[in-house]
């Protein structure tokens, strides 16, 4: 009995210090809220512990399902008014007292395994950060990896923004894919103040300041649906180009001005 209450307060102990916050930013929008139920269970079904800021952007907090609701991992920030998902996940961000951070939107889901194996790999190197691939979720629940033009293994700062060839061309690593250190994202400056594309400025400020290394194991599920943010609304759509613009001069400019700054 003494070794299983032992056992017992182990596990409480370490689920009461988890070493990983997820941000999630959220407009609570009806249509979605099943999908944030979704990603709650899978979270729950992580193998390491963690906690999560739910930010709340603009949105009324009656809305939110009972199990997010009543999860005591979950830290709910309410914001008085929509502020768009950049500086949500910014607010969000400086809330984080964890040494790790990562970002899920709340259309999606995670593989069982999706924190630990990224945990393990980040706490065994000492890197900055630590990506996997990314999958798309199709609505019969088949998957489909994407091969992001970063390719599997350690990355040296400034890397990944040579896998991105032209403002057009498919993006080197996706938000969701990383892990990192906190204060790493909070140096890079989180999201950049875009209408979109502005999850490119964070990947390139994070993978340009430090290490890191991709692994060749699904850690995210996109999820393809007719209410994906990225696939409404005209005013998206035409600020998607010049969004897309800057992010890639930025990642540029940055790797260039820290490579000045090393010689």
């Amino acid at each position: 009995m003494i070794s299983h209450l032992s056992s017992l307060e182990n596990v409480l102990s370490s689920h009461s210090r988890p070493d990983i916050t997820v941000v999630i930013a959220t407009r609570l929008r009806p249509e979605r809220l099943g999908y944030l139920a979704e990603l709650h269970a899978s979270l729950m079904r992580q193998a390491v512990p963690w906690e999560a800021a739910l930010v709340l952007d603009g949105a009324d907090r009656t809305l939110l399902p009972e199990p997010l609701a009543a999860d005591s991992r979950i830290r709910v920030i309410e914001l008085p008014r929509p502020v768009g998902a950049a500086a949500a996940r910014n607010l969000g961000l400086r809330t984080v007292r964890t040494p790790l951070v990562c970002y899920m939107d709340d259309d999606d889901l995670v593989p069982d395994d999706s924190l630990a194996v990224r945990h393990q790999r980040i706490t065994e190197t000492g890197l900055g950060w630590v990506a996997g691939w990314s999958a798309d979720l199709h609505p019969d629940g088949s998957t489909t990896i994407w091969r992001c033009p970063t390719p599997p293994g350690v990355h040296q700062p400034g890397d990944v923004t040579g896998y991105w060839a032209s403002p057009e061309a498919q993006i080197p690593l996706g938000q969701t894919m990383l892990l990192a250190r906190t204060d790493l994202v909070i140096a890079a400056g989180g999201h950049g103040g875009l209408p979109a594309g502005e999850d490119f400025l964070m990947v390139n400020g994070v993978t340009n300041l430090a290490a890191g290394e991709l692994l060749p194991h699904v850690v995210y599920f996109y999820r393809q649906h007719p209410h994906q943010m990225t696939a409404g609304g005209v005013a998206y759509r035409d600020l998607r180009g010049p969004s897309r613009d800057f992010a890639f001069r930025h990642g540029r400019a940055l790797r260039a001005a820290l490579r000045h700054a090393r010689m």
